[in-house]
Protein backbone atom coordinates (compact mmCIF):
# COMPACT_ATOMS: atom_id res chain seq x y z
CA UNK A 1 0.00 0.00 0.00
CA UNK A 2 1.31 3.30 -1.16
CA UNK A 3 1.94 5.73 1.31
CA UNK A 4 0.69 9.25 0.85
CA UNK A 5 3.62 11.68 -0.33
CA UNK A 6 5.08 14.11 2.60
CA UNK A 7 4.44 18.15 2.41
CA UNK A 8 8.36 18.27 2.05
CA UNK A 9 8.48 15.88 -1.48
CA UNK A 10 5.19 17.60 -2.77
CA UNK A 11 6.88 21.05 -2.18
CA UNK A 12 10.48 19.37 -4.47
CA UNK A 13 8.51 17.93 -6.98
CA UNK A 14 6.51 21.22 -7.58
CA UNK A 15 9.69 23.42 -7.54
CA UNK A 16 11.53 20.77 -10.21
CA UNK A 17 8.19 20.62 -12.53
CA UNK A 18 8.63 24.24 -12.64
CA UNK A 19 12.20 24.53 -13.67
CA UNK A 20 11.81 21.81 -16.32
CA UNK A 21 8.41 24.07 -17.78
CA UNK A 22 10.48 26.97 -17.76
CA UNK A 23 13.71 25.68 -19.61
CA UNK A 24 11.41 23.85 -21.69
CA UNK A 25 9.85 27.22 -22.58
CA UNK A 26 12.58 29.02 -23.28
CA UNK A 27 14.11 26.39 -25.85
CA UNK A 28 10.81 25.92 -27.60
CA UNK A 29 10.68 27.45 -30.65
CA UNK A 30 7.10 28.28 -30.44
CA UNK A 31 7.53 30.69 -27.18
CA UNK A 32 10.34 32.12 -28.38
CA UNK A 33 8.30 33.43 -31.42
CA UNK A 34 6.90 35.92 -28.87
CA UNK A 35 10.85 37.80 -27.97
CA UNK A 36 13.88 37.77 -27.29
CA UNK A 37 15.86 36.72 -24.41
CA UNK A 38 17.83 39.70 -22.03
CA UNK A 39 20.95 38.22 -23.54
CA UNK A 40 20.24 38.21 -27.37
CA UNK A 41 19.58 42.00 -26.64
CA UNK A 42 22.35 42.73 -24.90
CA UNK A 43 24.39 40.84 -27.23
CA UNK A 44 23.20 42.58 -30.32
CA UNK A 45 23.43 46.26 -28.47
CA UNK A 46 26.97 45.25 -28.14
CA UNK A 47 27.51 44.73 -31.59
CA UNK A 48 25.68 47.50 -32.56
CA UNK A 49 27.91 49.93 -30.80
CA UNK A 50 30.73 48.15 -32.42
CA UNK A 51 29.69 48.78 -35.85
CA UNK A 52 28.49 52.55 -34.81
CA UNK A 53 32.16 53.16 -33.06
CA UNK A 54 33.89 51.73 -36.09
CA UNK A 55 31.65 53.75 -38.54
CA UNK A 56 32.02 57.29 -36.74
CA UNK A 57 35.53 56.55 -36.55
CA UNK A 58 36.01 55.55 -40.23
CA UNK A 59 33.96 58.74 -41.07
CA UNK A 60 35.85 60.88 -38.97
CA UNK A 61 39.02 60.49 -40.77
CA UNK A 62 38.06 60.11 -44.18
CA UNK A 63 36.11 63.47 -43.67
CA UNK A 64 39.97 64.70 -41.84
CA UNK A 65 41.67 63.90 -44.67
CA UNK A 66 39.38 65.06 -47.04
CA UNK A 67 39.32 68.63 -45.34
CA UNK A 68 43.01 68.60 -45.08
CA UNK A 69 43.23 68.21 -48.92
CA UNK A 70 40.69 70.59 -49.81
CA UNK A 71 42.48 73.58 -47.69
CA UNK A 72 45.58 72.42 -48.97
CA UNK A 73 44.14 72.49 -53.20
CA UNK A 74 42.21 75.79 -52.09
CA UNK A 75 45.36 76.75 -51.04
CA UNK A 76 47.94 76.26 -53.62
CA UNK A 77 45.28 77.74 -55.83
CA UNK A 78 45.23 80.97 -53.78
CA UNK A 79 48.93 81.31 -53.75
CA UNK A 80 49.37 81.10 -58.03
CA UNK A 81 46.17 83.45 -58.22
CA UNK A 82 48.19 85.94 -55.54
CA UNK A 83 51.33 85.42 -57.73
CA UNK A 84 49.73 86.05 -61.18
CA UNK A 85 47.59 89.22 -59.09
CA UNK A 86 51.17 90.29 -58.62
CA UNK A 87 53.00 89.66 -61.55
CA UNK A 88 50.16 91.93 -63.54
CA UNK A 89 50.40 94.94 -60.96
CA UNK A 90 54.31 95.01 -61.02
CA UNK A 91 54.19 94.35 -65.16
CA UNK A 92 52.19 97.33 -65.42
CA UNK A 93 54.42 99.90 -63.32
CA UNK A 94 53.85 103.82 -64.02
CA UNK A 95 57.07 105.77 -64.33
CA UNK A 96 55.32 108.50 -62.69
CA UNK A 97 56.26 110.62 -59.37
CA UNK A 98 53.50 112.10 -56.64
CA UNK A 99 54.03 114.09 -54.06
CA UNK A 100 55.14 113.68 -50.47
CA UNK A 101 55.85 115.47 -47.30
CA UNK A 102 59.61 116.14 -47.90
CA UNK A 103 59.41 117.00 -51.93
CA UNK A 104 58.47 115.69 -55.49
CA UNK A 105 59.81 111.90 -55.69
CA UNK A 106 59.20 108.74 -57.94
CA UNK A 107 55.95 106.76 -57.66
CA UNK A 108 57.21 103.64 -56.48
CA UNK A 109 58.41 103.15 -52.47
CA UNK A 110 59.64 99.88 -50.39
CA UNK A 111 59.77 99.65 -47.08
CA UNK A 112 60.80 96.72 -44.44
CA UNK A 113 58.62 95.54 -41.58
CA UNK A 114 60.25 98.13 -38.53
CA UNK A 115 58.82 97.74 -34.57
CA UNK A 116 55.00 98.33 -35.24
CA UNK A 117 55.28 99.20 -39.12
CA UNK A 118 54.67 96.61 -41.51
CA UNK A 119 56.39 96.02 -44.60
CA UNK A 120 54.84 97.56 -47.45
CA UNK A 121 55.47 97.87 -51.13
CA UNK A 122 53.83 101.17 -52.92
CA UNK A 123 53.32 101.93 -56.55
CA UNK A 124 51.59 102.72 -59.39
CA UNK A 125 49.81 100.33 -61.55
CA UNK A 126 47.99 100.58 -64.70
CA UNK A 127 46.81 96.68 -64.56
CA UNK A 128 43.10 97.35 -62.77
CA UNK A 129 41.11 94.32 -62.09
CA UNK A 130 37.99 93.83 -64.05
CA UNK A 131 37.33 94.44 -67.43
CA UNK A 132 35.67 97.43 -67.13
CA UNK A 133 37.78 99.90 -65.70
CA UNK A 134 41.79 99.99 -66.58
CA UNK A 135 42.20 103.30 -64.78
CA UNK A 136 45.97 103.46 -62.91
CA UNK A 137 45.41 103.22 -59.10
CA UNK A 138 47.84 103.39 -56.69
CA UNK A 139 48.66 100.16 -55.20
CA UNK A 140 50.07 99.00 -51.93
CA UNK A 141 50.98 95.05 -51.11
CA UNK A 142 51.29 95.09 -46.94
CA UNK A 143 53.03 92.16 -45.06
CA UNK A 144 50.40 92.05 -42.19
CA UNK A 145 51.66 89.70 -38.85
CA UNK A 146 48.85 88.68 -35.97
CA UNK A 147 50.20 86.16 -33.80
CA UNK A 148 51.39 83.59 -35.85
CA UNK A 149 49.83 84.57 -38.95
CA UNK A 150 50.82 86.58 -41.03
CA UNK A 151 48.74 88.11 -44.20
CA UNK A 152 49.68 89.69 -47.63
CA UNK A 153 47.29 92.59 -48.19
CA UNK A 154 46.35 94.51 -51.63
CA UNK A 155 44.79 97.75 -51.68
CA UNK A 156 44.00 100.09 -54.29
CA UNK A 157 43.13 103.69 -54.72
CA UNK A 158 42.40 105.87 -57.63
CA UNK A 159 45.42 107.57 -58.61
CA UNK A 160 44.48 111.27 -59.14
CA UNK A 161 48.21 112.48 -60.87
CA UNK A 162 51.32 113.99 -60.01
CA UNK A 163 49.60 116.36 -57.61
CA UNK A 164 48.48 113.31 -55.36
CA UNK A 165 49.95 113.76 -51.70
CA UNK A 166 50.62 110.13 -51.11
CA UNK A 167 50.63 110.73 -47.22
CA UNK A 168 47.00 111.28 -47.54
CA UNK A 169 45.84 108.82 -49.81
CA UNK A 170 42.85 106.01 -48.21
CA UNK A 171 43.45 102.63 -49.58
CA UNK A 172 40.43 100.88 -50.09
CA UNK A 173 39.18 97.48 -51.44
CA UNK A 174 41.76 95.21 -48.91
CA UNK A 175 42.05 91.67 -50.81
CA UNK A 176 43.94 89.05 -49.02
CA UNK A 177 46.12 87.60 -51.54
CA UNK A 178 47.87 84.85 -49.03
CA UNK A 179 47.95 84.21 -45.54
CA UNK A 180 49.58 81.56 -43.10
CA UNK A 181 52.73 80.75 -40.71
CA UNK A 182 55.25 82.68 -42.36
CA UNK A 183 57.75 85.01 -42.45
CA UNK A 184 57.56 87.30 -45.88
CA UNK A 185 59.61 90.27 -47.11
CA UNK A 186 60.27 91.92 -50.24
CA UNK A 187 63.73 92.81 -51.95
CA UNK A 188 64.06 95.00 -54.99
CA UNK A 189 66.80 94.52 -57.93
CA UNK A 190 68.94 97.20 -60.24
CA UNK A 191 71.29 96.04 -62.34
CA UNK A 192 74.89 98.11 -61.45
CA UNK A 193 77.38 97.47 -64.19
CA UNK A 194 75.78 94.14 -65.95
CA UNK A 195 75.21 93.00 -62.58
CA UNK A 196 72.04 92.52 -60.31
CA UNK A 197 72.41 93.92 -56.85
CA UNK A 198 69.47 93.35 -53.95
CA UNK A 199 68.40 95.87 -51.65
CA UNK A 200 65.75 95.28 -48.94
CA UNK A 201 64.23 98.96 -49.55
CA UNK A 202 63.36 100.87 -52.51
CA UNK A 203 62.85 104.99 -50.76
CA UNK A 204 64.26 107.97 -52.32
CA UNK A 205 65.44 106.41 -55.74
CA UNK A 206 64.79 107.92 -59.01
CA UNK A 207 64.37 105.10 -60.97
CA UNK A 208 62.41 101.88 -60.27
CA UNK A 209 63.79 98.76 -59.66
CA UNK A 210 64.08 96.28 -62.48
CA UNK A 211 63.10 93.30 -60.32
CA UNK A 212 60.77 92.88 -56.95
CA UNK A 213 61.30 89.75 -55.20
CA UNK A 214 59.05 88.04 -52.94
CA UNK A 215 60.12 85.70 -50.19
CA UNK A 216 58.42 83.46 -48.07
CA UNK A 217 59.21 81.23 -45.30
CA UNK A 218 57.23 78.69 -43.69
CA UNK A 219 58.16 78.90 -39.51
CA UNK A 220 58.13 75.38 -38.95
CA UNK A 221 59.62 73.27 -42.10
CA UNK A 222 61.62 76.22 -43.56
CA UNK A 223 60.27 75.39 -46.90
CA UNK A 224 59.82 78.49 -49.52
CA UNK A 225 55.96 77.87 -50.93
CA UNK A 226 56.66 80.05 -54.08
CA UNK A 227 60.11 79.66 -54.66
CA UNK A 228 61.89 82.98 -54.19
CA UNK A 229 59.33 84.36 -57.19
CA UNK A 230 60.66 87.19 -58.90
CA UNK A 231 58.53 89.79 -60.94
CA UNK A 232 59.51 92.12 -63.08
CA UNK A 233 58.83 95.54 -63.57
CA UNK A 234 58.45 96.18 -67.04
CA UNK A 235 57.97 100.28 -67.32
CA UNK A 236 61.83 100.76 -66.40
CA UNK A 237 62.00 103.49 -68.14
CA UNK A 238 59.90 106.79 -69.09
CA UNK A 239 58.72 107.14 -72.13
CA UNK A 240 61.30 110.02 -73.05
CA UNK A 241 63.96 107.33 -72.95
CA UNK A 242 62.97 106.07 -76.36
CA UNK A 243 63.68 109.09 -78.24
CA UNK A 244 66.08 109.12 -80.59
CA UNK A 245 68.56 111.92 -78.62
CA UNK A 246 67.86 110.07 -75.12
CA UNK A 247 71.56 109.73 -73.69
CA UNK A 248 72.43 107.35 -70.85
CA UNK A 249 71.36 109.89 -68.38
CA UNK A 250 67.92 109.80 -69.13
CA UNK A 251 66.95 107.56 -65.93
CA UNK A 252 68.04 109.99 -63.76
CA UNK A 253 66.32 112.50 -65.15
CA UNK A 254 62.70 111.57 -64.19
CA UNK A 255 62.23 114.11 -61.20
CA UNK A 256 62.19 117.00 -61.92
CA UNK A 257 64.79 119.38 -61.87
CA UNK A 258 65.13 121.30 -58.73
CA UNK A 259 64.99 125.42 -59.62
CA UNK A 260 68.54 127.23 -58.02
CA UNK A 261 67.87 130.07 -55.33
CA UNK A 262 67.63 133.35 -56.68
CA UNK A 263 71.12 134.75 -55.71
CA UNK A 264 70.62 138.09 -53.53
CA UNK A 265 72.69 141.01 -54.79
CA UNK A 266 74.18 143.10 -52.40
CA UNK A 267 74.11 147.11 -53.03
CA UNK A 268 77.91 148.34 -53.48
CA UNK A 269 78.81 151.43 -52.94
Amino acid sequence: MARPPTDYERVDKTSTSSVVLAVAGATDPRRRRSGFTLIEVLAALAISSVIIVATVALVHTVAGNFDRGTRGVDAADRLVLAVERMAADFGATRFVVWKTQSGTALAFRGEQADGEKPGRVMFVSGAGIGSVSRADEVVSLTIERTGEMTRLVRRRAAWTGPDMLIEHVSMQDSVVLTEGNLDMFFLFGRLTGGVLAWSSTWVGETTLPRFVRLIMRDRTTGADPVGEADFIVSADAPLTCGRPDAGPDCLSRVLPAKKPRAASVGSSG
